[in-house]
Parts: C-alpha cells; structure tokens; sequence
C-alpha cells in the first residue's frame, strides 16, 4: 500500500488593519484654499516670536512703536485678531455657501499681514506708515470681502461681521496715530481696551453661537440652551462700553463691561459644564469663555473706581480668555476643515495644558513680590511651548489637502 501524500498545512489569515492613509504631498493651491490654513500658522507663529523678543529681547524693539505700546499692539492686532480674521473668513464660506478669500487674494492679504509685522520692527519713521498702511489694508479687504459673501447670498444674519472686521481696523487707526504721536499713555490705553472690547464682542459673538453647537454634538442628549436673547443683550453692551471708553465716561463703560462679563458667566454655567469635563475640545472652550467674562467684570470694577492692579482685567480678558479661546478653536477647525476626527492626543492635551500654566504664572507674576521676574519667565516659557507644539503638530495637516 502507498502512503497518501501529506496534506498542505492549512494557512490562517490573521486580520490586517488597513494601512494609515499616505499624506499627499504639500500644496501651495490647498494652503491657499482657505484663509484658516495661512493665517492659524502665521498668528500663532507670531504670537510665539513677539513673547519671545518682548520677553527675552526687548531692546531688539527700538521703532516709532515700541516698548508697552508694540507689546500691546502685536498681542491685540497681530495675533489675536489675525486669528479672528481667519476664523471669520472660514466660517464664512459655511455661512453663505461662499468663499470670501482664497488663492491669490489671501495670498495677497497674507503679504499685508507680513508687511505691517516687519514694518513695525523696523526703526525708521517711513517704516511704520508702510506698516499702518499695510495692516490697516489687510482689515478693510478683510471685511470687504466677508461683505461682498454675505451680501450676495443675502445672507442677513451676518450682516454684523463686515462692521465688526471694520471696527478692528478703526480700532487699529486710533491706537497706532495716538502711540506715533507720543500722545499721552492714558489715552493709548483707553483706545487699547477699546479695541479689546470690540474683540471682545467679536470673540462672545462666535463663542455663544459654537460652543454650545459643539457641545451638543459631541454630547449624546445634551441639551442646553443657546442664549440668543441674553447674547444680543450682551453685544449690545459690548457697542456701549466702546464708546464710553473712548469718552472716557467710566460709570456707563463699568455698567456695560459689568452686564456683558456677567451674562457671559451666566451663559458658561448654564451650558452644563461638568457635561464636557471629559472632552477637551470643548472643556477648553468653556474655560476661555468663562475667563472672558470674569475678565470683564474685573474691567467693570476698575472703571467704577475699584483699586486692582491695572494689568489684571485685560490679562484676564486677553491671555486667560482669547488666547485660550483661540488655541482650542485653532485646533478644533484646523482637524475638522482637514478632515480628520474631532479628538484630542497627548500632543494636544500638553499644548493646553502649557497654554494654562502660562495663565496662571502670567497672573501671578501681576503680583509685586520678588518672585514676579521669575514667574513672567516662566509664564513666557511655557507659552512658547504651548505654541511651538501647536506649529509642530499642525504645519503639515495644513500645507496638505485635506486628508
């Protein structure tokens, strides 16, 4: 008898996870696409430099703005509301179905933007027109052509961001004119809160209509309620306290700054906080938006006469608020405009986490003790960091088409 031949060992197919995704290669085209790819990366890479030299070198800051004046300015105008534009000008092609700016127009606006930044470093007076020229250029094509969107897809409910984009340049025009003119330090200071309180409206205007949308979303059955009554009333007083600043009439800019901090303290809480505890994309925004309005019931006190230290309420508003505000939004838009899933990673997490630390350092260094040198380095330390791991992460998801 023959021996049957063996039979071939039976092969098991082990589950394969499918391969990640190559990333296509970077473009220029898609880097133009929309305004929240270039002006995400060139806001928070200045924001990062302009820490670093006024911290660390500010005798490099020797132009016709320099010093407090530059500080302020380039925190305001060059980072904080380059962001907005980006974000207004992104949310805009959602909102009406059409695109405000891309291709060679941002490019364009985005070389505005790069012209005033250097402009205003330079020590020579013909710099710093170039400089005005160029930013204020950047705001007014910036609203002209969120103007011409919603105009043309009539579409009515926002017909406010236009103005809104507007006002941060004439914002800019006052400020700039009064620090070139070696005008009185009072005075550029209150044309500098009021240019905080148009930010101000701008960043309560997006942050009342997203978060709780994004809360909602991420949420399963949460409902909360979005405040549309309350946020007109709100916006209302932000319109006030502009003009009261500039007037110098502290009593009616303390109750406006008083009603639009309070409401929006209000708003956070009744949004269910301890809902999103667990998810950091939103715990962050609802962190931002409670540091506004604490910030500007510290503003409200200090216009009605109440001795705090004079730093405090626009570090409040502006650091512990917007810049918090922004680097949660810059994330979040940033994944979900390039397609990718709506979570955080440990990358991301330590970005925030530094981004808080840098708060509460840069507060607690307001106090006179002697550790406040100590503490303002650490502050700008971890903010750099903050920032760095944002650029880091994200430069290459936004140089490439969407994933």
């Amino acid at each position: 008898m023959t021996t049957p031949a063996p039979r071939p060992a039976t092969v098991l197919l082990q589950p394969r996870e499918p391969a990640p995704k190559a990333l296509a290669a970077p473009s220029m085209q898609a880097f133009l696409e929309l305004a929240f790819r270039p002006l995400y990366l060139a806001g928070i890479g200045w924001a990062l430099v302009a820490i670093a030299l006024w911290v660390f070198a500010p005798g490099w800051l020797r132009g016709p703005l320099a010093g407090i004046a530059w500080h302020a300015h380039e925190m305001l105008w060059g980072f904080i509301a380059t962001i907005a534009v980006g974000f207004l000008m992104t949310a805009g092609t959602s909102w009406t179905g059409i695109n405000p700016l891309s291709g060679r127009a941002l490019a364009a606006v985005c070389g505005l933007w790069g012209i005033a930044r250097i402009g205003f470093l330079l020590p020579w007076g013909a710099a710093f027109w170039v400089a005005m020229l160029a930013e204020l250029a950047f705001f007014g094509w910036g609203a002209l052509a969120m103007l011409r969107a919603v105009v043309k897809a009539k579409n009515s409910r926002n017909y406010a961001v236009p103005g809104l984009l507007a006002g941060l340049g004439g914002m800019d025009a006052l400020y700039l004119l009064t620090a070139h003119s070696g005008g009185d330090y009072a005075v550029l200071m209150q044309r500098f809160n009021a240019g905080v309180v148009v930010m101000a409206l701008i960043a309560l205007l997006i942050g009342r209509r997203v978060i709780p949308f994004f809360a909602m979303r991420a949420v399963p059955g949460l409902d909360i309620p979005k405040h549309t009554e309350t946020g007109w009333v709100q916006l209302a007083a932000c319109a006030v306290a502009v003009p009261s600043l500039l007037g110098g009439w502290n009593i009616l800019a303390a109750l406006a700054l008083g009603l639009a901090g309070g409401l929006a303290l209000v708003q956070v809480l009744s949004w269910k906080p301890l809902a999103v505890r667990s998810n950091a994309l939103l715990w962050i925004l609802y962190v931002a938006y409670g540091a506004m309005g604490l910030g500007l019931l510290l503003a409200a006190l200090a216009h009605a006469g109440i001795h705090l230290p004079r730093v405090l309420p626009v570090h409040t508003i502006a650091m512990a608020g917007f810049s918090v505000l922004i680097l949660g939004m810059v994330t979040r838009t940033a994944l979900g405009h390039t397609g990718r899933p709506l979570v955080t990673d440990r990358t991301m997490r330590t970005s925030y986490g530094l981004m808080l630390l840098a708060v509460a350092l840069r507060l607690a260094a307001i106090a006179s003790t002697p550790l406040s040198a100590a503490l303002l380095y650490a502050a700008s330390a971890a903010w750099i960091a903050a920032l760095a791991l944002y650029l880091w992460q994200f430069v290459p998801m936004l140089i490439r088409p969407r994933y």
